[in-house]
C-alpha cells in the first residue's frame, strides 16, 4: 500500500483553514478586507455572540459576477493576480484567494451578491463540504453579503480552544478599529447582539479624521498628540499620521497602529525605529501611542511573507529604518513648551510615582554631590558657544542672564512667552509662574537636566568623538556574517570614534574605541552593534551609550534641590526651556513641567458656582 497519498479537498481547506482562521476575528478581517478590495464605500458588520454564532457583513462595493460565485469558494481563488510578477508589487489586500476557502470549511457560509451592472442577484451556499455548491437566485442591493454561522461547528476540538465571548469580541473589535483607522474614507457600522458598538462616518479633511482617530483610540491621545507630514522625495517614502506625547505613554504596547500602504502590520524594524526616535523622553519601561502611515512604492515591501500578511518585507529596510526614525526624532524634537502640549500628569500611575521617588533618591539629592571630572569644563565651554542665550553655568553654580523681564501685571502685554514669568519658588524644589492660562510648575533640577543634557550632545556633535587607542587591543571572536558587517560598516564605526581590524574570517580586533566608551564592555558593545545591524541595518547603540554618559552629566552637573534662585535666574531657565528641544521631559523621561489654567484653578475654589 502506498505511505503517500492526497489529501481530500475537504481536509487539505480545514488545515489551510487552520493557518488563516484563528478565531472570529480572523474571518473578520479577512472578510472586510475582501470588501475594501471591492472598492466598498460603506460597511456594516453584525455579528452574534462575539462572531461565533453569526458573522454577517454588508458592503455596497463591486460585487461579484454569476459565475464566479462558486469559484470564489475554491482554493487559491483570485481576481487580484494573474502572474508571478503581480506578486512583485501587490497593492490589494488580499491576494492569496486563501479566504473564503478556508472560512467555508470551518462553518456554515451563505455569499449572496450582484454586479453594479446586473439586474438580479446570486447566492451560493456551503457547509463545512467540500467545495461543490449550488447557486440560486436572491434578493440583493448592489454588493455583496456575506453570512457565516457556527464557526467550527465541524471542528469541536478547534472550537475548544475560544475564550470568552466578551474576549472574543474583543479582538474582532479590534480589527474593525484597525481597518477604520486605514481607510478614513469608507464608512464602518458594527453591531453586537444586535446593538450598534461603532458607527463611524467617512472622514476626509484633518478634522474628520482626527474624530475618527479620538473615537477608536479615545479622545486623550488625539488631544496628547503630534501631527506627522513627512516625505523623501529621493525615494519616495512618506510617512503622515500621530504620534503621541512623551507624556501619554502607555504601559502596554496597545496603542500602536502603523500602516504600510493600508495594510495593518506589526514588525520589528518598524518598532525599533520608532523606540529609538523616542529615546530620551520616555518614561522606562513606558510604550510610545502612535497612529502612522508609511507609503511607498509597493515593488519595494513584500507582503506575501506571512499567510494572514501580518508581516512584511521592506526591500530597503535601513533606508525605511532611518526615514521612520528621523521624521518621528525631528517632530518630537521640535516640541517647545506652550498650551498645546502640557504634559498629562493625571496619566502617572501609582507605580511610576514609586519608581519617580526612586529616581529623586539618585539623581537629586539634597546634599552637595560630588564632582565629576569635566561637567563644569564642558558645560562651560557649552555656554560660549551660545553667548547669545541667556544660561550658563559658572564655577559659582549661578545664572548669567542678560536684564530680567519682570512679571507682567496685566493681560494687555502685546507678547508673553509660554512658560510666562517667574513669581515664586516652591520647597527650593518648584518655580511657580503665570502665563496668559493660569499657573505653571516646573521642576527645576528635571528642566535643567534636559537643557544641559541638549547642550552637552551639540557640543559633543561640533567638536566630534575624541578616539584613543587601547593600550592592548580586543580580539573579538565573531561568526563570519558578523565579521563582514564589521567589514562593511567600517566607515560608520571610524565615525562613531572606534577602529576595527579583520584579522581572519571569524576575527575582529578593536584597536581604538571613544575617549568616553573607555571602561566599557566594548567587546559586548561590538557584538550588540552588529546585532543591530544585521537586524535593522543600522545601529545607534554606540550614540546611545555616550548620551547615557552625557545624560549623567548633565544630571551632575544641572542645579540641585534647595537651591534658591533668585527670580532673573528663574526666568532665564524658563527662557532656556522655551528654546530647548525637548524641554517638556527630563533625560529619564519624566515631564518637566506643567500647567494649571485660570478655570481649573476656579474650579478647586468653586468660584463663579
Amino acid at each position: 500500500m502506498s505511505q503517500i497519498h492526497l489529501l481530500s479537498p475537504r481536509l487539505a481547506n480545514q488545515i489551510a483553514a487552520g493557518e488563516v482562521v484563528e478565531r472570529p476575528a480572523s474571518v473578520v478581517k479577512e472578510l472586510l478586507e475582501n470588501s475594501l478590495d471591492a472598492g466598498a464605500a460603506r460597511l456594516e458588520v453584525d455579528v452574534e455572540q462575539a462572531g461565533i454564532k453569526l458573522i454577517r457583513i454588508r458592503d455596497d462595493g463591486d460585487g461579484i459576477e454569476k459565475d464566479d460565485l462558486p469559484l470564489a469558494l475554491s482554493r487559491h481563488a483570485t481576481s487580484k493576480i494573474y502572474e508571478l510578477e503581480d506578486l512583485e508589487a501587490v497593492a490589494s489586500l488580499g491576494f492569496r484567494g486563501e479566504a473564503l476557502a478556508s472560512i467555508s470549511s470551518v462553518s456554515r457560509l451563505t455569499l449572496t451578491s450582484r454586479r453594479i451592472d446586473s439586474e438580479h442577484a446570486w447566492q451560493v451556499q456551503t457547509e463545512g463540504r467540500d467545495m461543490s455548491a449550488q447557486l440560486s437566485p436572491a434578493a440583493h442591493p448592489q454588493g455583496t453579503t456575506v453570512e457565516m454561522r457556527d464557526l467550527f461547528f465541524n471542528t469541536p476540538a478547534r472550537r475548544k480552544f475560544l475564550k470568552t465571548e466578551n474576549t472574543e469580541f474583543k479582538h474582532l473589535e479590534e480589527v474593525v478599529k484597525r481597518l477604520a483607522l486605514s481607510r478614513f474614507d469608507v464608512a464602518f457600522q458594527l453591531k453586537h447582539n444586535g446593538r450598534i458598538i461603532h458607527q463611524l462616518k467617512p472622514a476626509s479633511v484633518k478634522a474628520e479624521q482626527e474624530r475618527r482617530v479620538a473615537a477608536v483610540c479615545g479622545p486623550a491621545f488625539i488631544d496628547q498628540s503630534l501631527h506627522v507630514d513627512m516625505n523623501a522625495e529621493a525615494s519616495g517614502l512618506s510617512l503622515r499620521g500621530w504620534i503621541g506625547l512623551p507624556t501619554f505613554s502607555r504601559s502596554q504596547a496597545d496603542l500602536q497602529y502603523f500602516f504600510v500602504n493600508g495594510r495593518m502590520i506589526r514588525d520589528k524594524l518598524v518598532t525599533h525605529a520608532v523606540r529609538q526616535a523616542y529615546a530620551d523622553v520616555l518614561f522606562h519601561g513606558r510604550h510610545p501611542a502612535y497612529v502612522l502611515y508609511l507609503e511607498l512604492d509597493p515593488a519595494l515591501v513584500d507582503v506575501n511573507v506571512h499567510p494572514t500578511k501580518h508581516e512584511v518585507r521592506f526591500r530597503e529596510g535601513r533606508l525605511v529604518h532611518d526615514f521612520i526614525f528621523r521624521s518621528i526624532h525631528r517632530v518630537i524634537g521640535e516640541i517647545r513648551p506652550d498650551a498645546s502640549n502640557v504634559p498629562a500628569l493625571q496619566e502617572l500611575t501609582a507605580v511610576e510615582a514609586t519608581t519617580e521617588q526612586k529616581f529623586d533618591q539618585q539623581y537629586m539629592p539634597l546634599h552637595q554631590p560630588r564632582e565629576v571630572s569635566g561637567v563644569n569644563e564642558q558645560v562651560a565651554s557649552y555656554g560660549q558657544l551660545h553667548q547669545n542665550r541667556t544660561f550658563s553655568q559658572p564655577s559659582a553654580g549661578g545664572f548669567s542672564m542678560s536684564p530680567p523681564v519682570m512679571p507682567f501685571e496685566s493681560d494687555e502685554m502685546a507678547e508673553v512667552p509660554p512658560l510666562g514669568y517667574a513669581v515664586a519658588q516652591l520647597h527650593g524644589i518648584y518655580v511657580l509662574s503665570q502665563n496668559k492660562e493660569g499657573l505653571v510648575l516646573v521642576d527645576m533640577h528635571a528642566a535643567h537636566e534636559r537643557i544641559v543634557y541638549e547642550r552637552l550632545k551639540l557640543a559633543c556633535e561640533a567638536e566630534g568623538v575624541r578616539s584613543q587607542p587601547l593600550l592592548v587591543p580586543v580580539s573579538v571572536a565573531l561568526s563570519v556574517r558578523e565579521a563582514d558587517a564589521a567589514e562593511e560598516f567600517d566607515a560608520l564605526f571610524e565615525k562613531l570614534g572606534f577602529e576595527l581590524a579583520r584579522m581572519g574570517e571569524e576575527t575582529i580586533v578593536i584597536r581604538q574605541v571613544p575617549v568616553s566608551l573607555a571602561k566599557a564592555n566594548v567587546e559586548q558593545l561590538l557584538r550588540d552593534v552588529l546585532s543591530d545591524m544585521l537586524m535593522f541595518g543600522s545601529s545607534r547603540r554606540l550614540e546611545e551609550h555616550m548620551n547615557e554618559l552625557l545624560a549623567t552629566m548633565a544630571c551632575h552637573g544641572a542645579v540641585r534641590a534647595n537651591r534658591q534662585l533668585t527670580l532673573p535666574e528663574m526666568n532665564s531657565l524658563l527662557r532656556d526651556m522655551e528654546a530647548t528641544e525637548r524641554s517638556g521631559q527630563c533625560n529619564h523621561g519624566r515631564p518637566t513641567w506643567t500647567q494649571l489654567s485660570m478655570a481649573e484653578l476656579d474650579k478647586l475654589f468653586m468660584r463663579g458656582q
